[in-house]
């Protein structure tokens, strides 16, 4: 009888060692699990918060670079200018862009857009210039010429001459963040974004905060404005340049 009372305890135990061995692996299983699984929750929350700020950041398109909008810009030459500049569409894999060829001249490609600065103040441009005007003397009058600018233009007034602008230019010469009111007009303002003393013949990004800009430099608390507009001119300098323009947009951020 003992020996038997001893066999039926010998087996609990076992049964209830086994049942513990068991329960240890089914927890470690469950912590194992749960920690996958918080892993991947973190990294969900991780992707949706990037999403929610890629979202977040507002972008305004100026310009898509395609044929029908091509048809519809405003074409401006400059009054004593002998010939215009040769704009002409073309395509990389980073999508459209526009080429500009000035041989002793000097003609705009503009575009009538309004754009909330307060919602998006940074203009965004993606630029290149392959042959540049190095040499020329550019806050004179004749050498007032730049291989690739953007006008951004805010109306002040019943006519164009009293409008006022920030003319981001790629300059030739100077340095990058250099700027000075042009000689033919206080109401623009030349500034450097880009400068072919470090980028020649490259694709270069730059990012510039127009609101801010306008109140440095005008003095005024502008809100939104009214039109962008390219330019490659030549006209002062009777030399060559050729640009090329990708990516304009305003961001938010």
């Amino acid at each position: 009888m003992n020996f038997l009372l001893l066999c039926v305890g010998y087996v609990q135990k076992k049964i209830l060692f086994q049942l513990l061995q068991f329960l240890i692996l089914v927890v470690g299983d469950l912590l194992i699990n749960f920690k996958k699984m918080l892993k991947k929750n973190l990294l969900l929350i991780f992707l949706i918060s990037i999403f929610q700020q890629s979202l977040s950041a507002e972008i305004i398109k100026v310009f898509d670079f395609n044929e029908i909008e091509f048809e519809t810009l405003n074409v401006k030459k400059v009054r004593g200018a002998d010939n215009k500049t040769k704009y002409s569409l073309g395509k990389n894999e980073n999508g459209n862009f526009l080429r500009s060829e000035a041989e002793n001249s000097a003609s705009g490609l503009g575009k009538k857009i309004k754009i909330n600065l307060s919602k998006t103040p940074f203009l965004n441009i993606t630029w290149k210039v392959e042959k540049d005007l190095s040499g020329i003397i550019e806050n004179s009058k004749k050498g007032h010429d730049y291989a690739a600018r953007v006008f951004v233009i805010k109306k002040t007034g019943a006519t164009p001459l009293s409008n006022r602008a920030m003319n981001y230019v790629y300059s030739s010469n100077n340095e990058i963040s250099s700027n000075q009111p042009s000689p033919y007009t206080k109401k623009s303002i030349d500034y450097v974004l880009s400068t072919t003393k470090e980028n020649l013949n490259e694709w270069v990004t730059v990012k510039v905060n127009v609101k801010e800009h306008f109140k440095k430099f005008h003095d005024l608390d502008v809100n939104d404005i009214e039109g962008v507009a390219i330019m490659t001119d030549t006209d002062n300098s009777k030399k060559t340049a050729i640009a090329y323009y990708q990516n304009i947009y305003f961001s938010s951020e």
